[in-house]
């Protein structure tokens, strides 16, 4: 079939007769020429005729598909070139065709010409970097890309960096969505004006070709969609497809990208009606075309939408359709009628786990207008190109484009339109799609380039119905899981919720949508069009409703759940999402009067859904037990509303108020949350598991908080102020299951609540209702305060970062609210009430961000406990804001004790709330505050300081809002008839402070004590069934009927409700209100039996204050009123606003107001203090108090004892450490000359940290150092000039290696080794620059078997922290420094330093004898004892510290030579070290902190044992060539033989350290001397020969002359004139100096050598050797480094290294040369030096200078210099590509000390399973590198096995890091910190400091 369809088209191969054929690209060329002329004639239609024909041929659709479905076919019919090459060759004649027979891209350059380019448009996919500018913005949504925001000016705006979601498009130019002032400047020209006209032929082509082009993509789309075949995904296929588009794809994309006018010609074909319908209609006699037209109207059905045309369709609804939505109009009550129960539903894949017992509930179907869900129609091919991008799940590439044609204004209404329609399909089609994340992600780029436009979106809104169709698809997503809620009435609940299990919430699918719903309702146009619309109202209420009670918590009783559900997570997000977000949307729009309207409807419709809800769910009075659910969007909405309605529309409250019953419901299910809260936090729900902590601290978390607790108090403060105060506080105790507590007896049963919570439940409900009545957040407080109070509340709990605080401030979630986070009131706020306190740097490493803390004033007058309470998610947090609190006070001594929670001044109420004070002054209040301090004043169980806090608080509060109604005056006359039945006269709590209250009759349990004491006559039951603890008053005078009333909490408060409900209007009065079956009240039987007891009291709540008084002081008769001493008080009170006290001065201050308010309170004051009050009985201790007191006692002891042990343990440590120091710095001790003839022999003593055991480490057993080996690069690094080096940040700069120390050394052993014999080179130099070994050490000792025994248990112990045991890791078992080996310590007493520092009187010559003599002597190994063993094992350590590279060095692998190489140089790496630790130089004497702690003495000891194993063969030894004269010829003879390495070129350093490891140890002091004098002849003689080399033809023949002058005078050894001069006419024979003329002026240029600056070169020269052999006598003789000024250093070392004779006192300027001490004849030896050169120059001269010039003056090492700001580093590095795989990669990193770029865990750059950070660590730092993570602003170190996050050196202008870059705000470089991570690099103390170190395997 493929191959008739081929013929019929005509395939290449055939060309028709009435074209050219279409062979070469010239052909095409002029094809195109030719149809081009064609048509640009008048008449054109036979051009368009024959551009038509060609089209069809080569736009076959048949092709490709053939090749989608079977390759050999496509093959075959394709001619050969496989399945690609008809789609290349079709492209390739669309793109020549477009040109007109021109080249493509000159065609391309000219239409760009005409871009009118307003508008960037950009468009970019996730991940990308962008920008937001919050200053410039007007649409939240608005983003820049890099290249526009840096062209734009936008300093000091608040502008943050992100990383995209889903995708987006750069605004600039774009006046709707941002100011135009942030346009860049491409943009900011309105360049329309200056553009020419499009000239008309330049597009004519274009318009042609591009309609059949865009109809053959189409085709395509159609023929390679085939419907998944029963669920199963067909990803695959669909994949397939579109690779083979992405040409054609990838061609529109370019097309786009050529400006607007191509953009304008692609509008035009993608809307023009007429096209699509002359192409796609497949009426034509084309069969391909049928048949392709049939697939769509296929895909059409499948998709569940008809196609209106298509009668047949059209009666038979798909069963996917879905069901249609509930009916709109005059239906609210449509989601009782629940249909039948179908869980058949198509849709029910997922609802088996876990959930799947619960049925879904199906509604029935109401149908609503069927065209928002079911009916699509396409006019143009811009709406079926939509239809399949959607159908193929939203390809990148074609959102791509889609996007790219936004700027064209044309076509961005037409697609918006096109978009909205097919809206219901997109949602469809996610809500199925099996890759909902990504595809979420495609749709969300696309419409918010479409809804952030106000104009745009209010358009469509008008045109197309929007809100409409939003409403109906959200309420369509949502149907489809519903449940029956199971809240109050399980069996006949009428109600359904979401199902929060369902994949729809639990994966957030639905969020696409609801973010295009609140990105539309931001814009006032279309929000007010939505508050208009009652429909729209009523169906949001019924969506809305949904969520009402949605994820039911029932309390476990028995055994703790099995299975915790995770579901809070989706309830939470989508009541803030779905409900909560939308609502702050359209609340921004119901800011003033005229809006008031809005308001009434949302009110109105809120309240109509509530009762439908309370029906619904068969709600009367009670809460159904053991329940609780934190959603209730409804009661929100309402109370949010009102809110705003009464702040900011002037509305008057009770106008929409519903009438009490309704209120009274109303609050019964936010009071249920409260207390639930209050059990959760006392662990009553503690068998529900960890969830249900979780959903209480979500509840109240920062970014819910307002949208959920706040509207719930604030309804509650609505209620209270309504209601009858009685009624109010009686539910609020029974809700918190405490009302069998409040009684006068001792004892009580409580039915509902075990003894261990009711204390946190009594706590919990005062707190509420302290809360419930200072609170102002709506009731009177202006933003600002609101954000002030806010910022207090957080920075008291704790410091807080800028950041941490911009997250905790809950703002209202709609960014156009105003207080925008960073907005100018938040800063102004901020530094208002907050200090910032900079980042410091802890030496503990620790580093510490910039903080705010609150100034002095703010914890002086505003720390606000309740706000703090109501904030925090921690309870501890709350604590932790009283520490803070208390030491503020202590400190700025305000208060010396422990301070109550301050009592504070509330801002004042709003009218509309005034009645929330009648709680304060009603009866109920009163009896439960009274009863409080009685009980407290008689200690009964169950009471804490906490509870009489708010007792206090509560009265106070009270005085404060005094009661209007009476005067007490009047009060006072009531007649007896008004305290009847009740304990208080009235409800004034003024009035009721003073009223005595004398027997109360209480029931209790028989076993009470009170009941013992009692008459039996009293013992008569009570004929009341309810369990409540009944008491009344018994006022014996009065008592004129016999019957004992009762007063019961919970009978009063049915009582009331029965009122209410009597009262409430006729329609509510035929409703029975049932009886109560509740099983908890109604079972007297069950409880033991109570009796009635009479108690007398006597007391007053003014009585009972002031005794508290009494008893919180512990004196009598403390209470002495104030007034009595100034009567001043009374008449003009300074009450202050805020009071800092404890319970006493609280106690005080009431007392005082009370005084105040009225007369008679302070005349009965004055009278209770005149009575002397009664001692208080001693109480009679009871076992159980016994015993709680002998705990107490015990734990005392306790913890006495265990101070003790920690004191003793501590001196131990300190004693310890002291004597462990000294081991190391044995100077401490010894003086240097001794006086004494006797030497005292003392040997030197360790401690082992283990056992704990002090003595001398000996053979047998063995003490060592525990050390810490690391290989070290830092050496390396050294550079020679003083410049630093930056980092990189442009692609010129590049960092070479050349000039570092390592490179330099590397340089010299090999050319020394291309020349010269190579165990000689292996003599001549140090290696260890790159890879050396570095030892260091905490300085404490252990015996090594001991060390053993503990490396056992670690290694048994497998909970290991970050170090690996197999390695050798441990910590010191005192200090817990990290380590890796034990450093043995070489036995021997401290004596032998004296004997050997005698100064002998041997002449030099005997001396040099014996050093020769004794390195004759060959070390044999000493026997083996575990000494020895342990000498060689650490050897094998220092070896395996560094890589095999970093040691070999000979040509010969593993020669002896190697090994003496390697440990030589291991010691010159630590002293080297230890110089760059004290700064390069020794000025500064003394032993720094690292002598103190230094292990070199011990290693010295080891690397000599083991090199005096390999003795030099005495013909090589330098010690010879140093000093004696050799005779002549004895080398030249052989020619062949490699030349030893003439002794000019040699190290004079790593000979001195060979010479000192090769003597028997330990060492005599005149040997060490004698060996530097030596050294420094030839040292000097170095220096002479390479100044020499330096200096010009002409300096040097002057010089020559004066030199040979002085030839004969008296100390010509000891002038450096005779011997430069001899030095140069010695190698003047040899042709060094020779082949010059050119270089010489390069080399060094025309320096004039005066004499000082020789002077100068000379020590320079000399220094680096000297350094290191003073440290080096420092250490094996104790002797002190003298510290000096910078310019006599070489004379003070070389004084103290014996070079000097002591009494060269000088006053003329010091010189080099008087420190020379020539062994032989110094001509002579020279002469003999000299001729090795000459000999070696006369074939290699060029070498033999540059051996010659040491540079030997190294900078300190340095890390790479950084940028200030971190913006230049991450626009250059993070879309830089890797050198080694060219991608860019995922994580760049940045090597900080030499500047490479790596791919951090890359697998593109993995070699031998080493990622590429790890294996860069190894090359550049042997082990340890220090990485800049680019995308993260992180530095991570690695070393070794082990890595860590070390934190950032940038930080942004609050001293904050940002890691990640989440907040994306401008970083800049903090010095302090940088400069702490080169010290640690420096001084190699990554291992010690940083502390969270964990494995990378080698995948970094």
């Amino acid at each position: 079939m493929a191959a008739a369809a081929a013929a019929a088209v005509g395939g290449p191969q055939a060309p028709q007769p009435e074209l050219p054929a279409p062979g070469l690209a010239l052909d095409k060329a002029a094809t195109a020429a030719h149809l081009k002329a064609a048509l640009s004639r008048p008449d054109n239609r036979a051009g368009a005729e024959e551009l038509q024909a060609l089209l069809e041929r080569v736009l076959s659709a048949e092709r490709p598909l053939a090749a989608a479905a079977d390759g050999e076919e496509a093959a075959a019919a394709g001619g050969g070139g496989g399945p690609g090459a008809a789609e290349e060759e079709a492209l390739e004649w669309c793109k020549c065709l477009l040109a007109g027979g021109g080249g493509y891209e000159e065609f391309c350059a000219a239409v760009r010409a005409y871009d009118p380019a307003a508008l960037c448009g950009l468009v970019w996919t996730a991940n990308f970097v962008a920008y937001r500018c919050r200053t410039c913005g007007i649409s939240p949504c608005m983003s820049l890309c890099a290249e526009c925001f840096h062209q734009g000016d936008h300093t000091g705006h608040d502008f943050n960096m992100f990383r995209s979601q889903a995708g987006g498009a750069c605004d600039c130019g774009d006046s709707n969505v941002m100011r135009e002032s942030g346009f860049c400047r491409r943009h900011q020209i309105k360049s329309s004006s200056n553009i020419p006209c499009v000239p008309k032929d330049l597009l004519m082509m274009s318009e042609f070709v591009l309609p059949r082009f865009i109809f053959c993509l189409i085709q395509y789309l159609r023929e390679g969609y085939n419907e998944p075949a029963a669920d199963v995904p067909s990803e695959k296929d669909l994949n397939k497809v579109l690779q083979l588009l992405e040409p054609q794809i990838s061609f529109l994309e370019d097309l786009t990208k050529m400006g607007g006018a191509m953009r304008s010609v692609l509008t035009q074909v993608l809307t023009n009606q007429q096209n699509y319908k002359d192409l796609t209609s497949g009426l034509g006699e084309n069969a391909c075309a049928k048949k392709s037209h049939e697939k769509y109207l296929i895909a059409l059905k499948s998709s569940g939408l008809t196609y209106p045309e298509d009668k047949l369709v059209y009666g038979i609804q798909e069963p996917s359709a879905g069901t249609s939505t509930l009916a709109v109009q005059g239906f609210a009550g449509a989601t009782a009628t629940l249909g039948q129960l179908d869980s058949s539903d198509e849709e029910d894949q997922d609802g088996s786990q876990g959930l799947g017992k619960r049925k879904r509930v199906k509604l029935s179907s109401s149908t609503k207008d069927q065209s928002i869900m079911d009916v699509l129609k396409h006019k143009s091919f811009l709406e079926e190109l939509l239809f399949w991008t959607i159908k193929y799940e939203f390809p990148q590439k074609m959102v791509t484009f889609l996007l790219n044609m936004l700027p064209d204004q044309e076509y961005k209404v037409a697609f918006t339109k096109t978009f909205v329609q097919h809206y219901a399909f997109i949602m469809k089609t996610l809500k199925k799609s099996h890759e909902s994340d990504t595809m979420s992600n495609r749709i969300v780029h696309i419409s918010v380039q479409l809804f952030s436009n106000e104009e745009l979106a209010r358009q469509v809104t008008e045109e197309c119905q929007l809100l409409d169709i939003m409403v109906t698809v959200l309420l369509y997503m949502m149907e489809s899981c519903l449940i029956k809620s199971e809240l109050q009435d399980e069996e006949n609940s009428l109600h359904v919720v979401v199902n929060c299990g369902e994949a729809l919430l639990k994966n957030n699918t639905y969020w696409p949508l609801v973010s295009d719903f609140i990105n539309i309702l931001s814009h006032q146009s279309v929000a007010k069009r939505f508050l208009e619309d009652h429909g729209l109202l009523v169906t949001w209420m019924n969506f809305v409703s949904f969520f009402q009670g949605m994820n039911l918590n029932k309390r476990e009783l028995n055994e703790h759940v099995e299975f915790e559900s995770q579901t809070y997570y989706a309830a939470f997000a989508a009541e803030l999402e779905a409900c909560a977000q939308p609502m702050w949307g359209l609340l921004s729009h119901c800011k003033v009067r005229e809006t008031q309207e809005y308001t009434r409807n949302v009110v109105r419709y809120c309240l109509e859904a509530l009762q439908d809800w309370f029906d619904a769910i068969n709600f009367v009075d009670e809460p159904a037990p053991n329940q609780v659910t934190f959603h209730l969007p409804l009661h929100r909405y309402y109370a949010m509303f009102l809110s705003k309605a009464v702040k900011c529309q002037e509305l008057d409250l009770d106008s929409v108020l519903p009438d009490q019953e309704m209120l009274m419901k109303l609050m019964i299910h936010p009071l249920q949350i409260q207390a639930s809260l209050a059990e959760i936090h006392s662990n009553m729900w503690v068998r529900n598991g960890l969830q249900i902590k979780g959903q209480a601290m979500t509840y109240v978390q920062s970014h819910f908080c307002n949208s959920m607790i706040d509207p719930d108090i604030y309804l509650l403060q609505v209620c209270a102020s309504r209601l009858d105060p009685d009624y109010f506080i009686s539910s609020v105790f029974e809700r918190f299951k405490v009302v069998d507590l409040l009684t006068m007896a001792s004892q009580h049963q409580n039915t509902v609540l075990d003894a261990e919570h009711e204390r946190s439940m009594l706590e919990g409900a005062l707190t509420f209702l302290v809360i419930l009545l200072s609170l102002r957040l709506h009731l009177g407080m202006s933003d600002d305060e609101i954000l002030r109070a806010e910022m207090v509340a957080q920075l008291c709990m704790n410091d807080r970062t800028h950041s941490s605080l911009l997250d905790l401030i809950p703002e209202n979630p709609n960014p156009k609210s105003g207080i925008i986070p960073g907005s100018y009131s938040f800063e102004s706020v901020l530094s208002a009430v907050a200090d910032f306190k900079a980042p410091v740097f802890e030496p503990g490493g620790s580093m510490q961000q910039g903080m705010y803390t609150p100034k002095a004033e703010v914890w002086d007058q505003e720390f606000d406990p309740v706000m703090v309470i109501l904030r925090t998610v921690y309870r501890r947090d709350v604590q932790s804001a009283m520490d803070r609190y208390t030491a503020f006070l202590k400190q700025s001594g305000k208060f010396p004790g422990n301070p109550w929670p301050p009592y504070k001044k509330r801002t004042p109420l709003h009218p509309s709330y005034k009645g929330l004070m009648r709680l304060l002054h009603c009866k109920t209040l009163h009896i439960v505050l009274f009863t409080l301090l009685y009980k407290i004043l008689m200690d009964h169980q169950n009471l804490s300081e906490h509870v009489l806090c708010m007792v206090l608080y509560l009265i106070e509060l009270g005085l404060e809002n005094a009661a209007d109604e009476e005067s007490d005056e009047e009060a006072s006359l009531c007649g007896p008839e008004r305290c009847h039945d009740s304990w208080f006269p009235g409800s004034n709590l003024v009035s009721n402070m003073r009223h005595f209250i004398n027997y109360v009759r209480v029931r209790v349990p028989e076993t009470a004590p009170e009941v013992k004491r009692e008459s039996p006559a009293s013992t008569s039951s009570d004929g009341l069934g309810s369990l409540q603890s009944s008491r009344r008053p018994k006022v014996l005078q009065r008592e004129n009927s016999g019957t004992a009333q009762v007063f019961s909490l919970v009978a009063e408060r049915r009582k009331k409700f029965q009122e209410i409900i009597n009262r409430s209007s006729s329609e509510a009065a035929n409703q029975v209100v049932r009886p109560k079956t509740s099983s908890k009240w109604s079972a007297p039987g069950s409880a033991p039996q109570l009796t009635t007891a009479i108690l007398e009291i006597k007391e007053s709540i003014l009585s009972l204050l002031i005794k508290l008084h009494h008893k919180l002081s512990g004196k009598q008769n403390s209470y002495y009123p104030p007034w009595f001493d100034d009567i001043e008080i009374l008449i003009q009170p300074e009450v202050p606003k805020y009071s800092h006290g404890d319970g006493i001065t609280a106690v005080e201050r009431i007392l005082l107001k009370a005084a105040l308010q009225s007369r008679m309170n302070k005349r009965i004051i004055e009278e209770i203090c005149r009575k002397v009050t009664p001692p208080v009985p001693p109480k009679k201790i009871t076992a159980a108090e016994k015993k709680t007191l002998d705990k107490e006692e015990r734990r005392q002891k306790a913890r006495e004892r265990q101070q003790k042990l920690l004191a003793e343990f501590a001196s131990r440590q300190k004693s310890f450490m002291e004597t462990a120091m000294d081991v190391d710095s044995p100077e401490n001790d010894i003086p240097m000359e001794i006086t004494t003839a006797e030497p005292q022999v003392s040997e030197a003593v360790y401690d082992c940290v283990i056992c704990g055991q002090s003595g001398p480490s000996s053979e047998d057993r063995p003490t060592g150092l525990v050390v810490l080996l690391q290989a070290s690069s830092v050496l390396g690094q050294c550079r020679d000039n003083i410049e630093p080096k930056m980092l990189p940040i442009t692609e010129e700069e590049q960092i070479y290696p050349w000039d570092t120390c390592a490179a330099v050394h590397d340089v010299r052993l090999s050319l020394l080794q291309r020349y010269f014999k190579d165990s000689s080179c292996l003599l001549a130099v140090s290696i260890g620059w790159e890879g050396g070994v570095y030892v260091q050490t905490c300085g404490h000792t252990l015996h090594i078997d001991c060390h053993k025994s503990y490396m056992e248990s670690l290694r048994n112990d497998q909970v290991l922290q970050g170090f690996s045991v197999d390695k050798g890791e441990f910590t010191c078992p005192l200090c817990r420094q990290f380590a890796n080996s034990v450093l043995p310590c070489y036995p021997g007493s401290n004596v032998e330093n004296n004997l050997w520092q005698r100064p002998s009187n041997k002449s030099m010559q005997d001396l040099i004898k014996e050093v020769e003599e004794l390195q004759g002597q060959p070390g044999a190994f000493p026997s083996e004892t575990n000494l020895s063993k342990e000498m060689e094992s650490v050897m094998k350590d220092i070896k395996n510290t560094t890589q095999k590279k970093y040691r070999d060095y000979s040509k010969t692998p593993g020669s002896p030579d190697n090994d003496f190489l390697f440990m030589y140089s291991v010691a010159r790496t630590n002293l080297e070290l230890e110089l760059i630790h004290r700064g390069g130089n020794l000025c500064s004497g003394g032993a720094s902190t690292a002598g103190k702690r230094s292990c070199l003495n011990q290693l010295f000891h080891v690397l000599a044992l083991h090199m005096r194993l390999y003795s030099i063969d005495s013909e090589y030894n330098p010690w010879r060539k140093l000093t004696q004269l050799e005779e002549v010829n004895s080398q030249l003879g052989n020619e062949e033989q490699q030349l030893e390495v003439p002794i000019l070129y040699h190290d004079v350093t790593s000979l001195l350290l060979v010479q000192i490891l090769m003597m028997p140890q330990p060492l005599r002091k005149d040997h060490f001397t004698c060996i530097v004098k030596v050294l420094f002849t030839l040292l000097y003689t170095q220096a002479l020969a390479a100044l020499s080399v330096k200096c010009s033809e002409e300096d040097r023949s002057a010089w020559k002359h004066t030199g040979a002058l002085k030839k004969n005078t008296c100390d010509a050894e000891k002038s450096y004139k005779v011997l430069l001069s001899f030095v140069i006419s010695e190698l003047c024979k040899g042709k060094l100096y020779h082949e010059e003329g050119t270089q010489e002026c390069t080399m060094v240029g025309p320096i004039s050598w005066s004499p000082e600056s020789m002077e100068k070169y000379l020590q320079d020269f000399c220094l680096p050797f000297l350094r290191v052999a003073s440290l080096l006598q420092h250490h094996l003789f104790g002797e002190d480094l003298p510290s000096c000024q910078e310019e006599e250093e070489f004379s003070v070392l070389s004084s103290c290294l014996g070079l000097l004779p002591t009494f060269y006192q000088t006053d003329h300027p010091f010189i080099t040369a008087s420190c020379l001490e020539w062994p032989v004849p110094a001509l002579d030896i020279i002469s003999q030096w000299c001729s090795e050169i000459n000999a070696f120059t006369e074939r290699h001269a060029e070498q033999g200078k540059a051996l010659l010039i040491q540079e030997s003056r190294w900078k300190l090492p340095h890390l790479l210099q950084l940028p200030e700001n971190y913006n230049t580093i991450f626009q250059y590095y993070h879309r830089k590509t890797c050198s080694v795989c060219t991608k860019v990669p995922k994580d760049p990193a940045v090597c900080l000390v030499c500047g490479t770029f790596v791919c951090l865990k890359g697998l593109c750059c993995k070699q031998q399973s080493y990622c590429e950070c790890v294996l860069h660590s190894q090359n550049c730092g042997a082990g340890t590198g220090i990485f800049l993570l680019i995308n993260a602003s992180v530095i991570i170190i690695i070393r070794g096995h082990r890595f860590c996050l070390w934190g950032s050196v940038y930080l942004d202008a609050h001293g904050e890091e940002d890691r990640d870059l989440r907040r994306g705000k401008p970083l800049y470089i903090c010095k302090e910190r940088y400069k702490v991570l080169e010290q640690q690099w420096i001084s190699h103390t990554f291992d010690h400091i940083n502390k969270r170190w964990g494995p990378h395997y080698n995948g970094l």
